[in-house]
């Protein structure tokens, strides 16, 4: 049964207006046209073809739905062997769909799909050794000042190792490099002092200069200051929004007991976190204290962290 979705702690941002998240799904095993087929069945809609960018599902119960083969790499079949190409490519790249930002309620509706797609087919991560299938939420940030986006940073960056551990990751996502975890000099910088917006994109940008990460803020951090931001990376691999970038490890649709909403309710979770300013200061001093004794491992670190916090979803 899937999970209910939860309120954020903040639900509207500085203007008043609902605060909204993109959600992108990656699976195996269906082509396109039958997966915009079960978007349709689900959500309703009208599908309209876009060459190599596949399909775009208008007027769904949640907005327009956009459904593709995730691969830059591959264009579309046009005869029998670029037909064969795609059919084996399935098995490794993955069909991704993509919502436009939709309420956190309406994750329930995404998770109504997942249930179709699975029930025709679909596969995620565990069904092959190298399947680093996953999904991503881009919850809009409440608004671009440092007060609220540095909590949530925090927050995330000391409790990673306990949600990566509560989620008992996928060992194929283990090993490829889409969601590495922060490095530890970045939680040092974020443990100490940080004066503005200026020092935690120079900090981050110093520190962890990779969309490759859990949270990746850079996608944040190029819509605040996209000069300093392309300074270090190349922005053509960046797109600049008002959003956090949450890069789950794994899909699992085709697994019992997993959900959108699970997932999403554990984003919640760090955000609920982020708004009491003393768990926060402890999360920063245990850190400190864990880099200062002799010895420690990480897992220490996610024991350590998790009691702080009441535990982790």
């Amino acid at each position: 049964m899937s999970e209910t979705p939860k309120a954020l702690p903040v639900p509207k941002n500085a203007d008043g207006a609902p605060r909204k998240v993109g959600v992108e799904i990656e699976f195996g095993a269906l082509a396109e046209e039958r997966v915009t087929g079960i978007v349709e069945d689900v959500l309703g809609g009208t599908r309209s073809e876009r060459g190599e960018k596949g399909y775009v599902i208008e007027d769904t119960e949640i907005g327009p739905v956009e459904v593709y083969l995730d691969t830059q790499y591959l264009k579309r079949a046009e005869t029998a062997l670029e037909q064969r190409v795609h059919d084996l490519a399935r098995m490794v790249v993955p069909v991704e769909i993509v919502t436009a930002p939709i309420e956190p309620a309406d994750i329930a509706r995404i998770d109504e799909l997942c249930d179709a797609l699975a029930g025709a087919g679909a596969t995620g991560t565990a069904s092959g050794i190298f399947l680093g299938f996953g999904v991503h939420f881009n919850p809009e940030v409440v608004d671009l000042s440092l007060d609220n986006i540095l909590p949530v940073l925090r927050s995330y960056a000391f409790l990673e190792d306990a949600f990566r551990d509560a989620m008992g990751i996928d060992l194929a996502r283990r090993m490829l490099p889409f969601v590495d975890p922060y490095p530890r000099p970045l939680l040092d910088a974020l443990a100490g002092e940080v004066e503005s917006l200026e020092h935690l994109i120079d900090i981050y940008l110093d520190r962890a200069p990779s969309r490759n990460h859990g949270l990746d803020m850079l996608c944040l951090f190029a819509e605040i200051d996209q000069d300093r931001v392309a300074k270090a990376m190349d922005l053509n691999l960046v797109s600049a929004r008002p959003t956090y970038h949450f890069r789950l490890p794994d899909a699992r649709l085709d697994e019992d007991g997993w959900s959108l909403g699970l997932e999403w309710n554990r984003w919640v979770r760090v955000e609920e976190v982020a708004q009491d300013a003393d768990l926060v200061a402890e999360l920063c001093n245990a850190w400190r204290d864990h880099r200062g004794r002799l010895i420690t491992t990480r897992g220490d670190w996610t024991k350590r962290s998790a009691e702080i916090v009441g535990g982790f979803v």
